[in-house]
């Protein structure tokens, strides 16, 4: 217990002493900066997505390759690591990975999944299991006695967070009652560490993300019928983080200061918007003006907030949040950029590099970015700064993938879709 805790004080002292000189209680006061954006591009497929960002560099996602198979990959100083699967054609990372480079995720095996689940989401009905890649090797992790899992986000302690099916049959699913009941677990050293309980009531829960003081959020509820309520885990103990006034909110990353953002549905459960969960209050971020819905992504340690922005349309753009102004992000990159970014899906780490998916508009397709705040030339400052960014009409091929990128996130966070 004392090596631990010497651990985490020296974690928390060098995470302070690496962020930049402005204080998170300062609001980081800064004007926003401006960013260099690259292409992450794919494994020789048509799409990839970013899923999360290290303060160490470490990009971690999806892609496909050539035929459109998906693999989960690790990015770094313009390497691109194929993280392979456990046996089936398919895999996926998209949270947060460790300062090492550790990744979770979830992958197809080879055998059937005897109650016809398609729990990856990928149409190949194959048993799916949460994952922990670490140096070069992918490792199947326990579920809770059922057949299916998926890890999400890593903290720096080598602790991985995710959701398991237990054997039970769950009783709020609308589909077949041979779907089982899905719980919220911590693994270590490959192994269950704790089984999260749910809110009281619920039978469900998934965490999504875990900091190194071991505080995690997600969401508890049912299969398919609301409410679902977005969560923190301390001390044991599952904590409502309350909504909008709708039934259905979700807890999406915790920063080290037990910091949370997500979304919410409003009181028409139509609507929803980000949010920030800070000291026990639930700050609704808005969106990016003449949107209608949002949701957000990541945070880091300075307060900044980043997710996508949705028009009535379903169009939809990144954004950062800071000081309590949303702002479209493609607003503060090149004007002359390849990609219009879609949405900072994979979060922002402390040094302010965002990462997410956005559209390639030579051709069409959707790709994994990484922006990173850099120094302008004059020329390129005054000629960005202020400017209007024409929005972006999705084409509906895009559209469709990342309606099923959606749906593939819903069924990691396991209780906003059916399963």
């Amino acid at each position: 217990m004392k090596v631990r805790v010497a651990y985490l004080t020296a974690i928390a002292l060098l995470t302070i002493l690496a962020l930049p000189t402005t204080s998170h209680a300062q609001e980081n006061k800064q004007r926003l900066p401006h960013y260099n954006v690259i292409d992450l591009g794919t494994l020789g497929g048509t799409y990839s997505g970013a899923g999360g960002i290290s303060n160490s560099g470490w990009v971690e996602g999806w892609t496909s390759l050539s035929g459109d198979t998906e693999r989960a990959f690790l990015w770094r100083k313009g390497v691109t690591t194929d993280l392979g699967t456990l046996g089936g054609p398919n895999s996926d990372a998209g949270w947060r990975p460790s300062e090492r480079g550790e990744v979770g995720g979830g992958s197809d095996t080879t055998t059937p999944d005897p109650n016809g689940e398609d729990y990856c989401g990928y149409g190949s009905y194959l048993i799916c299991l949460p994952f922990a890649w670490r140096d070069g090797v992918m490792t199947a992790l326990p579920t809770l006695g059922g057949n299916n899992g998926w890890a999400a986000g890593f903290n720096n302690r080598g602790q991985v967070v995710g959701q398991a099916e237990y054997n039970i049959p769950d009783p709020t699913c609308e589909l077949p009652s041979d779907y089982l009941q899905i719980g919220a677990v911590v693994w270590e050293n490959g192994k269950i560490l704790k089984n999260l309980q749910p809110l009281p009531g619920d039978p469900d829960a998934a965490s999504f993300a875990i900091n190194d003081w071991g505080q995690v959020t997600g969401v508890s509820g049912g299969c398919s019928i609301p409410p679902f309520h977005a969560v923190l885990w301390q001390n044991g103990k599952a904590i409502d983080l309350g909504n909008f006034g709708g039934t259905t909110s979700e807890g999406i990353d915790i920063n080290s200061f037990g910091e949370i953002v997500g979304a919410s549905y409003l009181s028409d459960n139509t609507t929803y918007y980000s949010f920030l969960w800070r000291n026990g209050v639930m700050i609704n971020l808005g969106t990016v003006p003449g949107d209608v819905s949002s949701e957000a992504d990541g945070l880091n340690n300075l307060g900044q907030v980043v997710g996508g922005s949705y028009d009535a349309n379903g169009n939809n753009r990144a954004y950062i949040w800071q000081n309590g102004v949303m702002t479209d992000l493609n607003t503060l990159i090149p004007s002359n950029s390849p990609l219009y970014l879609l949405e900072a899906n994979g979060g922002i780490n402390d040094w302010g590099q965002i990462v997410g998916t956005a559209l390639q508009i030579s051709s069409g397709e959707v790709h994994a970015f990484l922006a990173t705040p850099g120094k302008w030339s004059a020329a390129d400052e005054n000629a960005t700064v202020g400017r209007a960014v024409p929005k972006i009409t999705v084409p509906e091929n895009v559209r469709k993938q990342l309606q099923h990128r959606t749906l593939l996130r819903g069924l990691k966070r396991g209780l906003l879709e059916q399963k």
